[in-house]
Parts: structure tokens; C-alpha cells; sequence
């Protein structure tokens, strides 16, 4: 009896903010899978470089690209097709999250503005140019395309004090289902992994805080937070023919803290 795989053997995968956390564990994950990989980076050039140290050049290419808005997105499926020659995965994991805790009525228009072109705004233009490129490509695959957008849990039940984040992962899980049902004809699959706390440089300072780490962990009840490989397994999951019949989901990844919020 032959074993069971999590194959992505001959195909292209695009993974925004892959030079950390949860983004450089996919790339890995993706490349022992067999994929090619993209993955953009920011500032972290020298994380990035020793990635792509780690999976070997032929394998994956690291692209500079700030994701603050629409356009950007263009550009990096573009370098993406244009070294490996196609386009079969999109992953939208890149995002920011303001540490501060802001009350609505303080909350600076720049903030909110910066939020929702970097977590929302650049995902729309990733997801209108990959799309663009999955229908026009020779499809290869049973699927012609996967796209995983990565949400939290703050997008299912908001989080006070950082409403500019909540709203933004909230609608990307919105486009997911609405999504799902346009692109399902095309045979393009739409799904969603919402995380809860993770380890990960964003969420660093504040589970360094003796006080806010207990009491993070008290509405978690597996009372740790996530490896950033704990997120990125159901992202290849979904992508493989094993989520074949999986379309349209939110795929909770948090302890079941979305449970007790």
C-alpha cells in the first residue's frame, strides 16, 4: 500500500512575507513538497538571502517588494513567472500588526490607511494579477490554481484597541468566500487559514511581557501559542490534491481560542 504524500511536485508557488515566521516556514515546507517558490521580503534582504541559501537557488528566489498597496503586486507576480515560468500557488501571508493598543477614537488616519493598503489593498492586487495568470496558463494539475490567504482570529471575533487589524483580516475572509464561488468554475480553490498567536517576530514584544503572556495564554486552551510550522502545514494541506473537495473554508489554527473569545 503506498503511503500517503503532501505533494506539490511541479508546481510554482508565490508566498508573500516569506523571509520570517510563518512565511519562511511555508517556503520550506513548500519547497521539501517539491514546489518552486517565490517569496518577497522587505528589510529582513539578509534572512531572505539564507533562505533561499537553505533551499537552494534553483528552488527559490527571494524578491525584494514592499506590499503597501495595489501596484506592487503586479510587479512581483510578474518576477515570480518570470523565473519559473508560471504561477500555480499564491499564498498571502504578509501583513502587519500595530503593537500598540489604539482606542478607535485616537486612531491616527495614517494608521488605518497604512493597515488596509498593506493587509488588504496588496492582497486584492496579488490575488487579481495571479488569477490572471492561472486562467491563462496550461493547466498541469487537476487544480488550475490554489490561493490561501492567511486571516486571524481577530478577523472572526474583531480585537479591541486594534480595529484597523481586525477589519482588514475580517475582509479577507469575506473574499474568500465570495471568491471560492466565482473562481470554482475555473477550477482556482479559495481558502483561508486564520492563526491565533503565534510565535513570530510581530507578536515577540508582546509575549516577552510576563503579564500579557499569561494573559494571552488564559483564552487559549491549549495554553501555548503556535509554531510558525503549525501554520504553515494546513497552508500545504490545502494546497495539495488532498483539499480537493475544500473550497471556501476558514481553517482555524489557534488552540481553540476562537472557541472561548
Amino acid at each position: 500500500m503506498a503511503g500517503v504524500s503532501l505533494s506539490l511536485q511541479g508546481r510554482v508557488a508565490l508566498i508573500t512575507g516569506g523571509s520570517r515566521g510563518i512565511g519562511a516556514a511555508t517556503v520550506k515546507m513548500f519547497v521539501s513538497a517539491g514546489a518552486k517558490v517565490a517569496f518577497n521580503y522587505q528589510k529582513a534582504k539578509a534572512e531572505a538571502e539564507d533562505l533561499v541559501r537553505q533551499c537552494g537557488a534553483e528552488n527559490c528566489l527571494a524578491q525584494p517588494c514592499d506590499l503597501n498597496g495595489v501596484q506592487p503586486a503586479a510587479e512581483l507576480v510578474a518576477a515570480t513567472v518570470g523565473r519559473f515560468g508560471r504561477l500555480d500557488i499564491l499564498v498571502a501571508n504578509h501583513g502587519i500588526w500595530v503593537a500598540d493598543s489604539v482606542p478607535v477614537e485616537r486612531m491616527s488616519d495614517q494608521q488605518w490607511r497604512r493597515t488596509l493598503a498593506i493587509d488588504l489593498d496588496s492582497v486584492f492586487g496579488l490575488i487579481k494579477h495571479a488569477v490572471a495568470q492561472m486562467k491563462a496558463q496550461e493547466k498541469r494539475h487537476p487544480a488550475a490554481g490554489s490561493v490561501v490567504l492567511v486571516s486571524s482570529t481577530a478577523g472572526q471575533r474583531g480585537e479591541a484597541f486594534h480595529c484597523d487589524y481586525a477589519a482588514a483580516k475580517g475582509a479577507l475572509i469575506s473574499m474568500v468566500k465570495g471568491l471560492s464561488t466565482e473562481l470554482a468554475p475555473s477550477g482556482i480553490y479559495v481558502n483561508c487559514v486564520a492563526p491565533g498567536w503565534v510565535e513570530t517576530d510581530m507578536s515577540g514584544p508582546a509575549l516577552r511581557d510576563p503579564a500579557t503572556r499569561e494573559a494571552i495564554f488564559s483564552v487559549i486552551p491549549l495554553r501555548r501559542v503556535a509554531r510558525p510550522e503549525e501554520v504553515a502545514a494546513p497552508i500545504l494541506f490545502l494546497c495539495t490534491e488532498h483539499a480537493g473537495f475544500i473550497t471556501g473554508e476558514i481553517f482555524n489554527v489557534n488552540g481553540g481560542a476562537v472557541l472561548v473569545g
